[in-house]
């Protein structure tokens, strides 16, 4: 499903417009929601350790999504925000769910169940590097700068610190399966073209945050729900914590984040959005650590400096106020 050629240039928009109606959000309200998405994708990984207690890879997967979409439709309902009543909206909002939703939670909580929870955090902060490989193939006008590429840059060394690759020389096949590695590369790499898409073929239907987040996730829920009989039928074992894990996983992370998320990206860029997975690692190799005895090394609070120091620089790099389009972007499209 492509836009009609005369409704968007082929280079892409060259102009940024927030998906919510009316002014754009105040700049000290989306950093906080930019910290929010921190914390709240940070601790998902601890969430998905837990879920994976009693549950299969492809329950939570499913749990997630569904809990996250009927959070994002009583939320779009309360608002009585507006839906897209063109259908090449909807299948926009379909493959969005698609490379946002649906591969990358199945990838995470299969990966879960042989990664620690840090590492799987860890390998999250790939995702600007996806990112800015997609948005420099898609989308021109956010190409890279040399100082935004030198925060990408600090923000990968942290990373690579935090990591830790010295120490798993002798036993990397045991400490850190290759396909489980391989599996959370495969979903950064759906973040990245998913975030690309949507700053290419949503963000100019001017459609609430509420509305595109609901319909995004909305489409992953009936997806998932349709492979559910075929691809969710092991046994289950429930307990508090593992409810609790999965409520939160959707509602929270799954549901509000991706409200959130859609105005940064609106308002950011995809790029800077996106450095919000720098931060990740930081909060879940602490939450692993803390809650699940996961080990500290000296290097890795040494990486996370890095990681923010990286972010602060990317950011800096895009302080440049965002212009707004002197005339209507006609695109049927639509987007945590």
């Amino acid at each position: 499903m492509t836009p009609s050629p005369t409704t968007v240039p082929p280079a892409g928009p060259t102009t940024a417009s927030a998906p919510t109606p009316g002014p754009a959000p105040a700049a000290g309200r989306i950093v906080v929601k930019y910290v929010a998405l921190a914390l709240i994708w940070g601790s998902s990984f601890l969430l998905i350790k837990v879920a994976l207690e009693g549950l299969a890879p492809t329950q939570v997967a499913l749990g997630r999504i569904v809990l996250g979409g009927l959070a994002l439709f009583a939320v779009a309902t309360v608002t009585r925000r507006r839906w897209p009543r063109d259908p090449r909206a909807w299948g926009h909002l379909a493959v969005t769910g698609l490379l946002l939703c649906v591969l990358p939670f199945l990838a995470f909580a299969w990966a879960g169940q042989h990664l620690a929870s840090g590492l799987s955090s860890i390998l999250n902060a790939t995702t600007p590097l996806m990112t800015a490989a997609a948005s420099a193939a898609l989308l021109p006008a956010e190409r890279l700068t040399r100082r935004q590429g030198l925060g990408l840059a600090l923000g990968i060394v942290g990373v690579v610190v935090i990591v830790g690759p010295w120490t798993y020389l002798g036993d990397l096949a045991e400490s850190a399966p290759l396909p489980a590695v391989l599996a959370c590369l495969g979903a950064t790499a759906c973040y990245g073209l998913g975030m690309t898409y949507l700053r290419r073929f949503v963000t100019p239907l001017h459609l609430p945050a509420e509305t595109v987040a609901a319909g995004q996730v909305g489409s992953a829920a009936v997806v998932m729900l349709l492979l559910a009989p075929f691809v969710a039928r092991e046994p289950v074992t429930l307990s508090t914590s593992v409810v609790t894990s999965l409520v939160l996983l959707g509602v929270l992370g799954t549901g509000i984040a991706y409200v959130w998320n859609t105005q940064v990206v609106a308002t950011w860029g995809a790029q800077r959005a996106s450095t919000v997975t720098y931060l990740t690692p930081v909060v879940g190799v602490a939450l692993g650590t803390a809650v699940l005895g996961e080990h500290l090394e000296w290097y890795e609070p040494v990486g996370g400096a890095l990681v923010v120091v990286g972010v602060v620089v990317a950011q800096g790099a895009l302080r440049r106020p965002v212009r707004r389009a002197s005339h209507p972007v006609d695109l049927d499209t639509s987007r945590g």
